[in-house]
């Protein structure tokens, strides 16, 4: 004759065959096998008595029949359905209430207050501290989807999971703290590792999607490149303005001190020597503060511009010197044809970018030479004194 686990088991075995969902992927006779097997371990390590270990085996068969009626409130579908079961064969009403009240304290919001309660609630989380565990998560998270319960990515079931290991879910009993509990953080460790490998992959994607958007839209890019390149233009024509007032302030400066200092002393007969001297000096600091001013003197343009010039895109309406004449509706008319045409205002922008390199070379070449006419005027300054004196003894 069959004992009364071996009839539940049967039972349990039928009745999921018969009425359950295949929807319930996870939830099925082969999770209600393993919560059983790990029943049997932890009680088999402690000490209760041989009707409570019964109970306890009983409600790990039957902690999940409710599946077979709805995924909805299982836990009490389930004690309804171990009650009437147990009720035909001769339970005790006593031993009834007990595997009821166990099956509802499965439910993981239920903080366990007994052992017995400890017991069946580590038995149903042992999957937690198991090798395949990764494999039967992805049945649950499957099966949610299947029984429009909720939708995870897998990314979401991750943090989910992760979660759960951490803030929710605990070990009771102390089997299974010292012997799950060490599997179970390794499942944890596992699974942090995988979140952090999500996120650089994640990270390498959006790389990846932020190159290859521009390599199809290469517009920041060209904006760049504009920037930059009028910025080092704009500043190449600062410090060329720079240079060009050093030399005009250290040539006025020099000049003042002749006319003060040296001129003044030719009058006197004995100083005849120092006027030639004297004159190429001063001579030689004119034409450096006259290249000075050549350097920096600004082009005056017409300042106008016509419809046809526009229209055949002839006039760079970036520079102030080719509008500056012009009615403010000319002009607003003139932006407005500019800014329609991407292809004008690029060209616009090159024109602008060349004229103003031009204005550069101008610039540094006048002031090269600017340079030169100092240098070769100080030189020839100072070996002309030399002469006069040499003359002079």
């Amino acid at each position: 004759m069959l004992s009364l686990l071996e009839k539940t088991d049967l039972f349990v075995s039928e009745l999921f065959e018969k009425e359950l969902p295949n929807s319930c992927i996870y939830h099925n006779y082969d999770h209600t096998k393993r919560v059983f097997k790990s029943t049997k371990e932890i009680i088999d390590s402690i000490n209760i008595s041989v009707e409570d270990k019964e109970v306890l085996l009983l409600t790990a068969l039957l902690h999940d029949t409710g599946y077979s009626k709805s995924t909805k409130n299982h836990e009490e579908r389930s004690a309804e359905i171990a009650q009437d079961f147990l009720s035909q064969h001769n339970v005790s009403h006593e031993v009834i209430k007990k595997i009821a009240s166990l099956i509802m304290a499965t439910k993981m919001e239920h903080d366990p207050v007994n052992l017995m309660e400890k017991i069946i609630r580590d038995a149903d989380a042992s999957h937690f501290a198991k090798d395949y565990y990764t494999e039967t998560s992805e049945l649950l998270r499957k099966e949610f989807h299947l029984n429009n319960i909720c939708e995870f990515t897998t990314t979401d079931w991750l943090k989910t999971n992760i979660d759960l290991f951490q803030n929710k879910h605990r070990y009771y009993t102390e089997y299974a703290i010292h012997n799950w509990k060490p599997k179970k953080e390794e499942n944890l460790a596992k699974m942090l590792a995988e979140r952090e490998r999500l996120k650089k992959e994640k990270k390498k994607e959006k790389e990846k999607l932020k190159k290859a958007l521009r390599e199809e839209n290469p517009e920041k890019g060209i904006q760049t490149l504009f920037r930059v390149t009028l910025r080092n233009h704009l500043k190449l024509s600062d410090i060329a303005d720079t240079k060009a007032n050093i030399l005009l302030s250290v040539n006025a400066i020099i000049i003042s001190l002749a006319l003060s200092n040296l001129i003044p002393k030719l009058d006197n007969p004995s100083n005849q020597y120092l006027i030639y001297p004297t004159l190429i000096f001063v001579l030689f600091c004119i034409a450096s503060i006259i290249l000075s001013v050549l350097a920096t003197r600004p082009n005056i343009t017409s300042g106008e511009f016509t419809r046809k010039e526009i229209e055949e895109k002839k006039v760079n309406l970036l520079f102030f010197g080719n509008f500056h004449k012009m009615p403010l509706d000319e002009y607003k008319w003139a932006m407005g044809e500019l800014m329609e045409d991407k292809q004008y205002i690029y060209d616009t922008m090159i024109k602008d970018l060349y004229f103003l390199g031009k204005v550069l070379h101008k610039k540094y070449k006048i002031l090269r030479i600017t340079y030169m006419v100092f240098m070769i005027g100080i030189i020839t300054s100072v070996v002309s004194f030399i002469v006069a004196f040499n003359t002079l003894q």
